[in-house]
């Protein structure tokens, strides 16, 4: 675990950070990341997720370490280990995908069909200090093989909430595959998506982690599972949905 300077947090940040946490126990952490918090490394000079975990320092000077990502706009869940063992467990049942994730997404218009899968190889690309994936023939060199599940939940005139399942985790995975079938996701600037949704402005990329289920370091499976943000929820009710 973590021996580096510890983050200087204000008193705020550390009941923030704490106010997020769905999920705790001797091993792990889970939390309800809020849109617009980098996980780790962000180029905005403010505190990340990473940074926050701080506030969890245990008196021999260590902390939790994140297992996972979220990307900077997406919300939802994501969970930190509490000890380098568990760390090590974490870590390797991710590599062997025994990590079940499940998000939730605004699009535009329902998918046609309305559940399936994509299977379509994407590659990362940097542009400039940005990075970007885009899909890609498997013949592409550096082409990376990616499988995307998706179910439309509910659907409307304004648009369609849809249920997502990564069955691998490549960077910007979903958005770009949903992109690929002409379905971006709400206020997903990057990759296309519309702006607005049912009248109102998108205040951000319409992405969830809802569900994460995970082997537990103690045996088992765990299941978190983090609330819709009320961002989310507003835009979703004025579609209808």
């Amino acid at each position: 675990m973590s021996t580096r300077a510890p983050a200087e947090l204000t008193p705020e940040e550390i009941a923030a950070v704490r106010s997020w946490v769905i999920h705790e126990d001797e091993h792990v952490l889970a939390f309800n990341k809020p849109s617009g918090l980098s996980s780790q490394g962000g180029r905005i000079q403010a505190h990340t997720l990473d940074d926050l975990l701080w506030a969890f320092m245990r008196s021999n000077g260590k902390r939790p370490e994140l297992v996972h990502r979220l990307d900077r706009d997406t919300s939802g869940v994501i969970i930190a280990a509490r000890t380098k063992p568990a760390a090590g467990f974490l870590g390797k049942a991710l590599q062997a995908r025994r990590f079940r994730k499940t998000y939730q997404a605004l699009l535009s218009a329902a998918p046609e069909p309305r559940a399936g899968t994509i299977d379509t190889p994407l590659m990362r690309q940097e542009i400039g200090r940005e990075s970007y994936t885009r899909a890609v023939t498997a013949d592409t060199p550096g082409a990376q093989a990616a499988l995307s599940r998706y179910r439309t939940l509910s659907s409307s005139e304004e648009g369609a909430l849809v249920e997502l399942d990564p069955a691998t985790g490549r960077m910007h995975q979903l958005r770009v595959h949903m992109a690929s079938i002409g379905r971006p996701m709400v206020g997903d600037v990057r990759y296309g998506g519309a702006l607005t949704f049912a009248g109102r402005a998108a205040p951000r990329l319409m992405l969830h982690a809802s569900k994460l289920v995970f082997p537990h370091p103690s045996g088992g499976y765990v299941t978190v599972e983090a609330p819709l943000p009320e961002d989310f929820l507003a835009l979703k009710a004025a579609g209808g949905l």
